[in-house]
């Protein structure tokens, strides 16, 4: 016998399992797939529980918001263009359905070179030894002679590079996200943090040029978030600190405007959640209303599911 005291649960008040809130029920459970079934009834077959909940109700939401003609901003980290992702992306900017999208320095980069070279990434590890590391010719070259005429036009950072990836003889331009944008007169805007772009390494950059460009772009930006009214929707694929960070500000810049930024969808698409991306993305900008998620995945995997799914949910 032990000589510590122990609780009597003899008087302990029990009740049905039936009259319990339960939160799975079998009614949520998935449906296994079944030879012949379409693209939509494989989404519509995974279990109403979870991840598998938000992401079908967000493929609602992109597809209503769509078909009201709602504001669809995309952010997207360079990553996603290394994942092999552009005609993906292409394809939802030639549907409509992203109306504005947002990119960091690097995506420039990688856009640039797929449309002239078809060929991109490097390997940093090893030409890092030599301090070969984003020392082509070709890429500063490119981009350079783009800014420098977009500032002569006034123009934008991405629409000077989309313009001239347009203009050009570029063997791959059908696979530029840039170019896409250019010609269909979507913008797309490109937010630069000096110092993180192998171009900055190069003799013929220009700061001055770079930040007129990129500033001029975050008021593009900001100007598109103005339209972010009820069930409107914003994506972040992979940016996990400067699109977040921008798009606050861009947000604020908004409100303090007058606009009544409020009431709209927000998700965050990547393969490890962080920090910035969850407040500035999924939690604050919603906090007055509409909803956020956040999916983790491989970009790979995750971007062309949901690209598939809205695409087969608006047709």
């Amino acid at each position: 016998m032990s000589k510590y005291n122990q609780i009597n649960l003899n008087k302990i008040k029990t009740y049905s399992i039936k009259d319990r809130l339960s939160k799975v029920n079998i009614d949520s459970f998935a449906r296994p797939y079944q030879k012949g079934n379409s693209l939509q009834q494989f989404i519509s077959d995974l279990p109403d529980i979870l991840i598998g909940a938000d992401f079908k109700e967000l493929v609602d939401k992109i597809a209503d918001a769509y078909k009201t003609n709602k504001q669809i901003i995309v952010m997207m980290g360079a990553h996603v263009i290394k994942c092999g992702l552009n005609p993906i992306i292409i394809k939802l900017m030639e549907a409509g359905i992203i109306k504005c999208l947002a990119l960091n320095g690097a995506g420039v980069i990688h856009d640039t070179e797929v449309a002239n070279w078809g060929i991109t990434s490097e390997d940093v590890a090893d030409a890092l030894e030599d301090g070969s590391f984003g020392m082509v010719q070709e890429t500063p070259q490119f981009i350079n002679s783009a800014l420098s005429d977009g500032k002569k036009l006034d123009l934008g950072f991405g629409e000077s590079v989309g313009k001239k990836i347009h203009e050009s003889d570029c063997e791959f331009k059908h696979l530029s996200i840039l170019e896409a944008g250019y010609r269909l007169n979507i913008p797309i805007t490109v937010h630069v943090a000096i110092g993180t772009d192998i171009i900055h390494q190069h003799p013929n950059t220009s700061g001055n040029i770079i930040g007129e460009l990129s500033f001029r772009d975050f008021k593009i930006f900001s100007y598109q978030v103005a339209k972010l009214k009820k069930d409107a929707v914003v994506l972040n694929f992979g940016s996990a600190v400067i699109l977040p960070e921008v798009f606050l500000k861009a947000l604020t810049v908004t409100r303090n405007l007058g606009n009544k930024t409020h009431g709209f969808i927000t998700a965050n698409f990547d393969m490890l959640q962080h920090y910035r991306p969850q407040v500035n993305i999924v939690q604050r900008p919603t906090k007055t209303g509409g909803k956020g998620y956040q999916f983790t995945g491989h970009h790979e995997i995750m971007i062309p599911l949901l690209a598939a799914a809205v695409l087969e949910r608006i047709e």
